[in-house]
C-alpha cells in the first residue's frame, strides 16, 4: 500500500500528554478529540512505535509498539505512550523527575512488504521484521528503519544482531556474519517495511500546547 500516513507534531504532544496525566496520577481520561487536537488521522488504523529518550546524547529510555494493523491510531498510541514509558523491560520506568529532559518520537509503520532476498533490503530507509524457526524454537524481532543507519551495520551484520534480539544463539557466533546468516537462510522469513517519524523534546511539546490553547 503506499505510504500515506504521516507523523505529526499533535501524535507527539499526546503521548507527553498522556504520559505526564499517568504519572500525576490524574485519574481523569483525556478526550481523543483533545489529546489529538482533531488530528484528522487518528481514525487510521496503523502498526506503531513509540520511542523514548532521554538528555542531550538521546539515551534510550524505553520502545515498544505493535503490528496490529487492525487497530487505530487513536486507540494504539496513547496505550503504547504508557507501555514504552514504564513496562519496557529492559529499563525502570520513566518518573516524573525524567519528563522535562525526554524526547519522544512516534513511528508509523507502511509499506509492509515480504521479501524472498533476506538482504535486498536498503538501509536508513526499511525497517525489517524476522520469523524463523531452529532446533524447534520460534524466533521473531525487528528493527526500526534507522537502527541499522545510526550503528553502521551493513544488511549482515543487522541480521545477526536481530538474530541475536530475538534470543537465538549461534554456534560459534565469532564468526563472519554472512556465515550465520547463511545458516538461517533456509528458515528465515523477512518482511520489509517504511516509517514516517517524527520526534519531540518535552520543550518543544510546552511551546506547542502554548501556541495550540494561545497562553
Amino acid at each position: 500500500m503506499e505510504n500515506v500516513v504521516q507523523a505529526t507534531k499533535a501524535m507527539c504532544a499526546a503521548c507527553f500528554e498522556v504520559l505526564v496525566s499517568n504519572l500525576k496520577k490524574e485519574n481523569t481520561e483525556i478526550p481523543v478529540e483533545r489529546l489529538f487536537n482533531d488530528e484528522p488521522q487518528v481514525s487510521t488504523c496503523c502498526p506503531l512505535f513509540v520511542t523514548w529518550t532521554i538528555g542531550p546524547d538521546k539515551d534510550l529510555r524505553g520502545c515498544i509498539g505493535t503490528f496490529d494493523q487492525s487497530s487505530e491510531i487513536g486507540d494504539l498510541l496513547p496505550r503504547y505512550a504508557l507501555v514504552s514509558a514504564l513496562n519496557d523491560t529492559r529499563f525502570s520506568p520513566i518518573t516524573l523527575n525524567e519528563v522535562q529532559h525526554l524526547q519522544v518520537s512516534v513511528s508509523l509503520l507502511t509499506n509492509f512488504t515480504p521479501i524472498q532476498d533476506p538482504l535486498s533490503w536498503e538501509i536508513g530507509r526499511h525497517g525489517i521484521e524476522i520469523e524463523f524457526r531452529m532446533a524447534g524454537r520460534n524466533y521473531s524481532g525487528t528493527y526500526l528503519p534507522e537502527v541499522a543507519s545510526e550503528q553502521g551495520w551493513d544488511q549482515s551484520t543487522t541480521l545477526v544482531y536481530l538474530f541475536k534480539k530475538a534470543g537465538y544463539r549461534p554456534n560459534n557466533p565469532n564468526r563472519p556474519p554472512e556465515d550465520i546468516v547463511r545458516e538461517v537462510i533456509p528458515n528465515l522469513k523477512v518482511t520489509t517495511y517504511e516509517s514516517s517519524k517524527l520526534s519531540m523534546s518535552y520543550a518543544e511539546f510546552l511551546q506547542y500546547i502554548k501556541e495550540r490553547t494561545g497562553n
